[in-house]
């Protein structure tokens, strides 16, 4: 784990999101978006860069777009 500001920023950001997944997930029975706010909000604590934080952001993001898009 980094103390660099942007990094910081970007995995509060992404944590807000992945809690906000979770939460609606949770109340409307919804698996993707449940395990997508579950992946938003741990996979900051294993990612040492910005951009590996913005890359693993994006590529989660589109995997839980196609999921949805799918019909899950």
């Amino acid at each position: 784990m980094t103390f660099d500001p942007a990094w910081l920023f970007l995995s509060l950001i992404t944590s807000g999101v992945g809690f906000v997944l979770f939460v609606y997930g949770r109340k409307q029975q919804r698996w993707p978006q449940l395990l997508g706010g579950i992946a938003f909000s741990l996979y900051p604590y294993f990612t040492p860069s910005v951009g590996a934080l913005v890359g693993i952001g994006v590529l989660l993001g589109a995997i839980l777009w196609m999921a949805v898009r799918m019909g899950w």
